[in-house]
């Protein structure tokens, strides 16, 4: 008795994690999305004609390009493409076979396997096919006109507005593919990969799964690394990058000498200086990297006449030579706020090939710097406390 209970319970709606927010927005979305294709579709075909302004599979379309735009079966091509393909197969069916329960029947089973393999499945489609068979004599006298009218004109606003009003509304339409890539163009794997799943891992899971997902790959991948870093989350408590930053850093100003800089740069035997504004707001990073390159130090070669030269200071007012900080740093600085957890700075250091990193706060003043081995002391910190717990 209880397999059969548990049975039946599987029949129970599972509770829903969308906000009402978000089923509002579902909602007008599918309100002008309709409202504006029939209007649009009246206009086009003109208002004496006998023909629908509307096919009923628009209904399904549209639940599924405002309330799930994510979805792969939701995407332009599979719209466009899967109703054209079921209303070309349908309207076939309607005119070489007689029996009307065996051109619904191979309609729609044709219609499926030709829209996986043009790779452009929508499940509204086989009601597309359906109609072409069983919408009776108006619409089997359009023969193969019914793919654009109605339901081209239907498909091509209905995907019109779908496109203005999710992205308008904050949800990216369509959704692209997102590969993953290796900023440090190598063979080497991203740290992310190496502490977790990698995509490769993804891939062969998918493809022995051998079943058709309502979400695509991309949106599939973000879910498991947020529940990943969530992991993280819980692993390594609240420790953020306050807890683990040099606080006691050195920066430089715009207008700072570069003989000054280097200087600063031995006597605290580092390899990075923030270069802040008047209200200490990071505004650049000047490290060794940017002497090298700009003194041309790239061989041993006259090392030290090159880097004297480079730092010595010109005596008249107008020079092509770089004088001051601003002139050679790094205006692109990455930046951390202090209250980030350091399970969100791993994949931040993974995915870029810093190794200094200033942490600001609020206000974007700057308050201190972190260094890889400042994430290694934090992480062995998270460690510690997991052990102790």
């Amino acid at each position: 008795m209880s397999w059969l209970i548990s049975w039946f319970s599987g029949f129970a709606p599972k509770q829903t994690t969308v906000s009402h927010k978000e089923r509002l927005r579902a909602c007008c979305g599918a309100l002008l999305g309709i409202l504006l294709t029939g209007l649009i579709s009246r206009w086009a075909v003109g208002s004496d004609t006998l023909l629908p302004m509307l096919i009923a599979p628009m209904g399904a379309s549209a639940v599924l390009l405002f309330a799930l735009p994510s979805s792969p079966l939701a995407q332009p091509w599979s719209i466009i493409g899967g109703n054209l393909v079921a209303a070309t197969v349908g309207v076939t069916c309607a005119i070489w076979i007689s029996n009307p329960a065996w051109a619904a029947a191979l309609a729609v089973a044709i219609a499926i396997g030709v829209m996986l393999a043009l790779r452009c499945l929508h499940p509204p489609s086989g009601a597309v096919a359906l109609t072409a068979v069983l919408g009776g004599p108006l619409i089997h006298a359009q023969g193969y006109h019914f793919l654009w009218i109605p339901v081209g004109i239907n498909s091509l606003v209905l995907l019109g507005v779908a496109l203005l009003f999710n992205n308008l509304t904050g949800r990216r339409y369509p959704q692209a593919a997102i590969e993953s890539s290796n900023t440090r163009r190598t063979a080497e794997q991203q740290t992310r990969d190496r502490l977790g799943f990698r995509s490769a891992d993804l891939d062969y899971v998918l493809a022995n799964y051998n079943q058709v997902l309502d979400v695509s790959r991309a949106d599939l991948e973000s879910l498991l690394r947020k529940t990943e870093m969530h992991a993280y989350h819980r692993r390594f408590g609240e420790i953020t990058c306050a807890d683990i930053m040099s606080r006691d850093v050195a920066s430089v100003e715009f207008g700072t000498e570069l003989l000054h800089a280097w200087e600063l740069l031995h006597q605290r035997q580092v390899k990075a200086l923030p270069v802040v504004d008047t209200v200490n707001r990071v505004i650049g990073i000047i490290t060794l990297v940017n002497f090298i390159e700009h003194a041309e130090l790239h061989s041993f070669h006259g090392y030290d006449n090159k880097l004297r030269n480079f730092l010595q200071k010109v005596g008249h007012s107008h020079s092509d030579k770089p004088e001051v900080v601003g002139q050679i740093m790094s205006k692109t600085v990455l930046t951390v706020k202090d209250d980030l957890p350091i399970a969100e700075l791993v994949d931040v250091i993974s995915m870029n090939r810093h190794r200094h990193i200033p942490v600001i706060d609020h206000e974007r003043r700057l308050v201190g710097i972190i260094t890889n081995s400042d994430l290694i002391a934090g992480l062995y910190r998270g460690r510690l406390a997991e052990a102790a717990q």
